[in-house]
């Protein structure tokens, strides 16, 4: 994709560009004092003290001698740059005929402000060649390389790359504790841009596609169950598949890296809710046998019922539900260690070219550790916390019926 920016991207924007430069600097230098480690150099994005030569131009002179301002430039441009006078063709190709001083002369400041500009007098008609020299002066000074703008205000951008074995959005989150001790001019304005501003739309992005996910999973649920409790027991699975990817993370030391961690968040709400779907539809099959066997009418349970019902379809489901498991988390043991093999090269020389790592694991990897962690996670709970919370969910049922 685009570049995202630099890990620590700091822009200061205001008006006055001189301001803007003396703030910038002087954030950089107060950020460099708190010493916050990870921060390998602060760079503004403007060099200072660039050398430049400006013409002054003598607008009195040039009116005298009938020169405009814009016949200077031009010349001293087409010097500089070239013009593009004419055009070579070549069969069905074209050319651009391009004139400029050779480097001899194009580097010589004398030579630049001695050419002449050669123009026709309006008054006596006659050619006339005035050399830039009679009615201009150069003079050297230094400047600020450019001025950079975003919406329409100016900025300058303080980066930063962070040192190997940091987290960039804790050394984000300190510098945000420290700027504000900062006593920031009232014209200027900071934010905090670049990667993280790139992680933190897509944050947003990915977790309201989550959201979505987890509402649509629920409403076929519904639609399936024919009851709303049943889907909001099985839709929990989704949060305890969270916990154990959090979990995994910490207790591995591994980075959130947010897209591929949030891409495999979720996929494995798709995923999760799967175990939990059998372990209950096979509960709700064994009760309704074991009320037809007890010859029952529809809709009335006794707790006998339920409680063995719910243990006989925990003991069933447990062998399908474990396999299930193992077998997604196996097939993406290879992608999440990053298992190379070269096919081609070993059915033709039997040199499977084996070998661990490599690219394509930093960005199938986070992914994969995502489901293997929380599916993990989430299969063990599932086996107990959705058991009880649907006996617990029965028996309330139970109660309420008898009541009634």
């Amino acid at each position: 994709g685009p570049p995202a920016g630099a890990p620590i991207n700091i822009e200061v924007s205001g008006d006055d560009y001189e301001q803007l430069l003396a703030t910038a600097e002087d954030i950089k230098q107060f950020i460099k004092n708190n010493n916050i480690p990870g921060i390998e150099e602060l760079k503004l994005d403007v060099e200072q003290g660039k050398p430049e030569l400006p013409i002054i131009i003598d607008r009195q002179k040039a009116r005298r001698l009938n020169v405009s301002t814009g016949q200077i430039g031009d010349a001293l441009r087409t010097s500089l740059f070239g013009k593009e006078i004419s055009t070579f063709k070549d069969g069905e190709d074209d050319y651009p005929i391009n004139m400029r001083l050779t480097d001899k002369y194009r580097y010589d400041k004398e030579a630049l402000i001695n050419q002449k500009i050669t123009f026709r007098d309006q008054s006596s008609g006659k050619i006339v060649q005035v050399p830039i020299s009679a009615m201009a002066h150069t003079e050297a000074s230094s400047t600020f390389s450019a001025v950079k703008r975003k919406d329409l205000d100016r900025v300058i951008t303080i980066a930063s790359n962070v040192l190997e074995g940091y987290n960039a959005t804790e050394i984000n989150d300190q510098i945000k504790e420290v700027i504000v001790k900062y006593d920031l001019p009232k014209n200027i304005d900071i934010s905090f841009t670049g990667e993280q501003e790139k992680q933190a739309e897509e944050m947003a992005f990915l977790s309201k596609a989550l959201l979505i996910a987890v509402f649509f999973i629920f409403l076929i649920l519904v639609a399936q169950f024919n009851s709303t409790s049943t889907p909001i027991i099985i839709s929990l699975t989704v949060l305890l598949s969270l916990i154990g990817v959090l979990l995994g993370l910490i207790v591995f030391r591994m980075e959130f890296v947010i897209m591929m961690t949030m891409i495999g968040i979720i996929s494995l709400a798709g995923i999760v809710v799967n175990n939990a779907i059998v372990l209950i539809d096979y509960t709700n099959l064994i009760m309704v046998r074991k009320r037809l066997e007890e010859g029952l009418s529809e809709g009335e349970l006794t707790k006998e019922i339920i409680y063995e019902s719910i243990v006989e379809g925990g003991k069933t489901r447990l062998r399908p539900v474990l396999l299930t498991a193992i077998t997604t988390i196996l097939g993406l043991l290879p992608l999440a260690i990053g298992i190379n093999i070269n096919f081609m090269s070993l059915f033709t020389e039997f040199d499977p070219e084996f070998y661990i790592g490599g690219e394509n694991v930093a960005f199938w990897g986070p992914m994969s550790w995502t489901i293997i962690f929380g599916l993990t996670f989430a299969t063990f709970l599932t086996l107990v916390i959705v058991p009880v919370m649907y006996l617990l969910l029965n028996n309330l049922k139970f109660k309420l019926n008898r009541n009634q």
